[in-house]
């Protein structure tokens, strides 16, 4: 058993407000510099959509993410070592500027010098790489609110196991069904930017598993822009290299949650450590995409575990860092309550970044002016949801419907337990049954309860001690030899870790 230490996150979809304050914090912290105008490190969608960049999760088009050969082993969807080779210098299945959106500003100045006339003087866009003005054709957030209309919904890759009706079906609701997707990079366990780098510029630390990019050794080949099904590698024009989300580390060592985290107004964000099995990667890796889900959730370890807690503490994981990992709000969203999913697993990187599905249900119809609230069963909200189960199982389970469908179950039975309790017009006899279907009791949802809608600061973020001092010990010989003078030097190269 190879126990390592992962940051990891839970993005509660049920809370989103789609409000962007993240995405702003992000851009003023990390990415206001030339040839990082077009990138979006945190960016909020409207599902359905086409995302940014435009269809990002058509993987036959970009060619990222891990691709299984059926025979159990599994390969890079866009590259070999051979493929690298040829295409070096040219890669052929990278996104363009068009597939994001070529950013802009407005000529201001013109509002100031425009001559005397009968019209308002306007501030013409102007594009931020040529400097020429230009019609603005696309945002970052183009499609936003519209995840209703088939513009751009009939677009969404993952329309592609829902039904016909179920999509005629969406499609009549006034064009209102739509829920927001915050997206940050994933810092996944088994990232495929790291595999694609031809220079070896990209690695997980060793300490949290954040991924990185050492920006002296990165070489702008951009293999890892392809590699990333998600699409959060970027290229800076302008300096040569990629980048990407980094997870605000600087802030992370200090205890303080990333800029995204910290300024999220639904407070729909959590911030923790995970202990997980480093041995079991390739085995799950290799499973079928119906078992994926459950494979992923396997290679969490439980840190209460004395067993765990003996391998953590023999691989270097400090004692009080596993008190934190004990409090890490993602270990009880993904591990316990199995209410948050990955993002597309069948992608195969293992993301780190979970979500909990949005609740739509419709409690009432409206048929010749009458209004019918009457239930089919316990869960009818459930299966009647006005966003089909199909495309959110296609988003976060690799089309395993059940896994989507409990999760969206024990969200309702919380519901109807706190309703229950303050309003009393709720039967109690059939909040028991819910919680007898789901295995569940009252102490478990009120705990979801309590850290959905009352948890603190410190309860949302449970971010373990960095311990700083192990880190240095790699980098030096002689750590305390060199306590007290400016500077050090790295010792050892970064390696690429698992």
């Amino acid at each position: 058993m190879n126990v390592r230490l992962q940051m990891s996150m839970v993005f509660h979809l049920d809370k989103c407000i789609g409000c962007h304050t993240c995405s702003i914090a992000c851009k003023n912290v990390w990415t206001d510099r030339k040839g990082a105008e077009y990138m979006w490190w945190n960016n909020v969608e409207t599902k359905p959509g086409t995302g940014y960049p435009t269809r990002w999760e058509d993987q036959s088009k970009y060619k990222g993410g891990w691709e299984s050969n059926g025979n159990g082993s599994v390969h890079l969807r866009a590259s070999s070592k051979s493929q690298t080779f040829a295409n070096i210098f040219f890669n052929p299945d990278l996104p363009s500027i068009d597939d994001y959106y070529e950013p802009f500003t407005y000529r201001y100045q013109d509002l100031f010098d425009s001559p005397e006339g009968p019209d308002q003087p306007t501030a013409r866009p102007i594009s931020m790489i040529t400097g020429k003005p230009m019609n603005i054709e696309a945002g970052p957030n183009w499609d936003d609110d519209l995840g209703g209309s088939p513009i751009y919904a009939e677009n969404d890759p993952n329309f592609t196991d829902v039904t016909p009706e179920e999509k005629e079906a969406l499609f009549q609701l006034e064009r209102m069904v739509f829920f927001y997707l915050p997206r940050i990079c994933n810092h996944c366990l088994n990232p495929c930017c790291v595999a694609a780098c031809p220079s070896g510029a990209i690695y997980k630390r060793g300490e949290d598993g954040i991924v990185l990019i050492n920006q002296e050794a990165c070489r702008g080949w951009r293999f890892c822009v392809t590699a990333c099904p998600y699409k959060k590698s970027f290229y800076n024009w302008s300096t040569g290299k990629s980048e990407k989300c980094i997870l605000c580390f600087p802030r992370i060592e200090t205890g303080q949650a990333p800029a995204c985290f910290h300024s999220c107004v639904g407070r729909i964000r959590y911030l923790g450590g995970l202990l997980y099995d480093a041995d079991r990667i390739e085995e799950v890796m290799q499973s079928k995409e119906e078992d994926l889900v459950e494979a992923h959730r396997g290679i969490i370890l439980d840190p209460f575990d004395p067993i765990v807690i003996e391998a953590a503490r023999a691989n270097g994981i400090h004692s009080t860092t596993i008190k934190y990992l004990q409090k890490s709000p993602v270990y009880w969203y993904v591990k316990e309550w199995k209410l948050a999913l990955p993002l597309h697993p069948e992608f195969r990187t293992l993301p780190m970044l979970f979500y909990v599905p949005p609740l739509l249900p419709i409690m009432s119809t409206v048929q010749d002016g009458t209004v019918d609230m009457s239930q089919g069963g316990l869960f009818a909200p459930v299966e009647q949801t006005r966003m089909p189960v199909r495309y959110l199982a296609r988003l976060f389970a690799a089309g395993n419907e059940g896994k989507v469908r409990y999760s969206l179950k024990k969200m309702l039975a919380v519901r109807l337990n706190q309703r229950m309790k303050n309003v009393g017009d709720i039967d109690p006899k059939l909040v028991s049954a819910m919680m007898a279907e789901l295995d569940t009791d009252a102490e478990e949802l009120d705990c979801i309860y309590k850290l959905t809608t009352l948890a603190s600061e410190k309860e949302r973020f449970v971010i373990p001690p960095s311990h700083r001092e192990e880190a240095e010990e790699m980098l030096q010989e002689d750590l305390w030899g060199a306590k007290g003078e400016a500077g050090f030097g790295l010792l050892e190269k970064p390696v690429r870790g698992l």
